[in-house]
C-alpha cells in the first residue's frame, strides 16, 4: 500500500466522521422547537465565549485535525464514545447537556492550570 493510498483512506474516514457529526447535529436540531434551540443557544454561546478566552485557537486546531489523515476520524470516534459513556452514566440527558458539561469541564481545567 502506498503513502497516497493510506492518506486517501485517512481523509475519506475524516470526511465520513464529519458527515456523521453533521447528521447527529441535524437530528438533534430537528427534535427541538425553535424556542428550545434559542434557549440552548444562549447558554452555549455564553460558555463558548468564556471557553474561547482560554482556548483561542481551538477552531483552527479542529480544522487542522480534519486535514491530517485519520486524526479527525480518531478524534470523532473518541468523542462519540465519551458521549455514549456520559449518556449511560447520566440517564435522561441529551447532547446539549453533554456540551454544557464539556464546556464547563474544559473551562474549569483551564482556570486550574492558570492558578498553578
Amino acid at each position: 500500500m502506498s503513502y497516497f493510498e493510506i492518506f486517501f483512506i485517512g481523509w475519506n474516514l475524516n470526511v465520513f466522521m464529519f458527515l456523521v457529526n453533521l447528521t447527529i447535529a441535524f437530528k438533534v436540531m430537528s427534535e427541538k422547537t425553535a424556542e428550545e434551540l434559542m434557549e440552548e443557544d444562549e447558554v452555549l454561546s455564553e460558555l463558548k465565549t468564556e471557553f474561547e478566552k482560554y482556548y483561542p485557537n481551538k477552531r483552527l486546531e479542529s480544522v487542522i485535525t480534519y486535514l491530517i489523515p485519520f486524526a479527525g476520524f480518531f478524534k470523532s470516534v473518541i468523542r462519540i464514545i465519551e458521549i455514549l459513556f456520559f449518556f449511560s452514566r447520566n440517564k435522561g440527558t441529551n447532547l446539549v447537556d453533554y456540551m454544557i458539561y464539556k464546556y464547563k469541564y474544559e473551562i474549569k481545567s483551564a482556570k486550574d492550570r492558570l492558578k498553578q
